[in-house]
């Protein structure tokens, strides 16, 4: 009986332990609170980073992740990027169902390893090998360890203790061991917002972090969420070793190390280029014939080689292939512009439509773009060396307003770049409309664009007639039976200026209702969008881009229609903009329509947001207003 109670027992015993172990990976028992408004779960996410030297560093993590449903997948990152200069030592992961017992596991040679080629690209050195799995259900969960060896320490990893939106995070760590006599610089962002502590010299901590939603207008991942960046005083890029104790440190060994002795040009283009510049006098008429001829002669495609993706093709290669990356192209307009006499500095930069700045306070290697900068006189221009079809020094909506750093040969220096102002964003419409007894509406529509809004716009030349008579067509949902009978766009490169003018017609456009007419006056600019209404708005309102909307209308009606009631004239001016419209008759059988709509940039208070939703709805209101014409007895 003992031996049977002793067996018992320890059956007992071990399967308490097999459960208590497999409790550890299971998802069914999670927080509510940690589950609340999130796609994924970070259950354990510990990253150990060690610097041994100036050009060696290890990495370990061990990440244990919870996918709870489909749209949690997409921020699984189970992958490992790696070079020559990136030795992978341990790879593998389990797939635990949400019982957490062990359903899959994968070896390092189970990874699918690919090439890291995107699809705009033409050859890289960089490969990823990567997870590929496809959930059976959800919810499901991934233990995933890493340990690499790095020969290259400028691109020490960033820790995001809150890796996303929509993903929560129960426990996540960073311990940074410095084993170097090297300097480390450490900056944290936004972790005072958040329960995250600092635990050791360079040991931070994050627990039970519940997941945030992006709200609209709010600010970017990126500018929002915690950080730590780390930098080393003196690293190794690729084999290139580099000093940064400043900005002006780091641009410099940038220029000397990375930039110099890549401008050799073919005589051939030497001499051409001498030609096309000899009946100009002033260094910016000369850069735009170099721009000119760079746009040409050459396209952009993506080329990520030699010291992870830093140093530009040779000048001489992009001359003679004919295409080249943002820093190839970069560096060859540089090479065409000195080879002239004309001054101008290489410019790293983030570049996307979200407003993001390189850290001024903080130097290492940042940027994912490279622009150039040309000094005329206490200004610079910008130039967008990758676009065919950009006017020269337009850089809206993709590296305006923004920290860059721009390097010159005495080192590296931090610039803003240009603001596309809120008045300088315009649009102008207008149109002359004749309106009939049966309510049908003919007229002539010119649209002008400039500033941020040129871009926006500018676009459209670039679809074919159907397209473009459907993009209008959408563009104007609310009118019914509209049709588009000519079409006339012009580009002005020159003043930056995109112009549309329509021939329109639209049947029954306003309504018979016994002996009245009602139309809405402004036929061509509403807003016709809600804003999404939070109980508990969380986030700051970020508006990137401020901008202005003129509109003209002449309406012309029949004789025998009169006015009997016209709009109120409306004013309204607050922080975050302008409104008016008028609407006001010029003689017995015309109209004019008057609005203007101004929209400021800014960052406001989350508290601000639901003032600046009640500005939008007074706006769509008006804009929906109708007047009544009559006829005469």
């Amino acid at each position: 009986m003992r031996l049977k109670y002793l067996v018992l027992y320890v059956l007992i015993f071990f399967s308490n332990k097999i459960n208590a172990q497999e409790n550890v990976f299971q998802s069914v028992l999670l927080d509510s609170e940690l589950k609340k408004g999130a796609n994924a779960i970070v259950r354990q996410n510990d990253v150990e980073i060690t610097i041994d030297a100036y050009n060696k560093m290890k990495v370990k993590k061990y990440r244990v992740f919870t996918v709870l449903n489909k749209h949690g997948d997409k921020y699984l990152n189970a992958y490992v990027s790696y070079d020559k200069t990136i030795s992978i030592k341990k790879l593998e992961a389990k797939i635990y169902n949400k019982l957490g017992k062990e359903i899959e596991k994968y070896r390092k040679t189970d990874f699918t390893d690919v090439s890291a080629v995107s699809s705009f690209s033409l050859y890289e050195d960089d490969r990823i090998k990567y997870l590929d799995y496809t959930p059976k259900q959800y919810p499901y969960t991934v233990e995933f360890t890493t340990e690499l060896d790095y020969s290259t320490t400028a691109f020490v990893p960033m820790w995001y203790p809150i890796e996303s939106f929509y993903v929560s995070t129960q426990n996540s760590s960073l311990t940074i061991i410095n084993n170097s006599n090297i300097k480390l610089f450490e900056k944290t962002s936004k972790t005072e917002n958040f329960n995250i502590e600092k635990t050791g010299e360079y040991k931070y901590v994050a627990k039970n972090i519940k997941a945030l939603k992006k709200e609209r207008l709010g600010p970017s991942a990126k500018n929002y969420l915690p950080n730590v960046k780390v930098a080393l005083s003196e690293f190794d890029m690729k084999g290139v070793k580099g000093t940064n104790t400043s900005w002006k440190d780091f641009g410099k060994w940038m220029n000397d190390k990375l930039l110099q002795g890549n401008q050799e040009l073919p005589q051939e283009t030497k001499t051409e280029i001498e030609l096309l510049t000899s009946k100009v006098d002033t260094p910016l008429e000369k850069a735009k014939i170099v721009y000119n001829y760079v746009q040409n002669k050459t396209r952009y495609i993506s080329v990520q080689v030699g010291i992870g993706g830093w140093k530009p093709m040779e000048a001489s290669d992009v001359d003679r292939l004919g295409y080249g990356d943002c820093k190839g192209l970069t560096n060859y307009t540089y090479a065409l512009l000195k080879h002239i006499g004309v001054e101008s500095f290489y410019t790293v930069i983030y570049g996307g439509e979200e407003i993001e700045n390189i850290d001024k306070d903080f130097s290492s290697t940042q940027g994912n773009h490279v622009i150039l900068c040309i000094p005329n006189k206490e200004k610079y221009v910008w130039l967008e060396c990758t676009s065919q079809t950009n006017p020269f020094g337009y850089t809206a909506n993709f590296t305006d307003d923004r920290d860059a750093l721009v390097i010159k040969p005495e080192g590296g220096e931090i610039i803003h770049t240009n603001v596309y102002s809120t008045s300088n964003n315009l649009l102008s419409t207008k149109a002359n409309i004749t309106l009939d007894e049966q309510g049908n509406a003919i007229g002539k529509l010119k649209i002008t664009s400039q500033g941020a809004l040129y871009d926006k716009r500018e676009r459209i030349n670039y679809k074919d007639l159907k397209e473009k008579k459907l993009h209008y067509k959408n563009q104007w949902s609310y009118i019914n039976n509209l049709k588009i009978n000519n079409l006339e766009l012009f580009n002005n490169k020159k003043t930056i200026e995109f112009t549309e003018n329509l021939n329109f017609e639209i049947v029954k456009y306003a309504s018979k209702s016994g002996n009245l007419v009602l139309l809405t006056p402004n036929f061509f600019n509403r807003l016709n969008f809600s804003t999404k209404k939070y109980k508990n708005r969380k986030q700051p309102l970020t508006i990137n881009r401020g901008f202005t909307h003129k509109d003209e209308y002449t309406v012309s009606f029949p004789d025998n229609l009169v006015v009997e009631a016209l709009q109120d004239e409306v004013n309204i001016n607050n922080k975050f903009g302008e409104y008016s419209i008028v609407v006001k008759p010029i003689d017995n059988n015309k109209i004019s329509v008057n609005r203007t709509f101004v929209l400021h940039k800014g960052n406001y208070k989350s508290e601000d947001y639901q003032a600046y939703r009640n500005f939008l709805a007074l706006v769509k209101k008006h804009d929906k207003s109708k007047i009544a014409l009559k006829f005469k007895s």
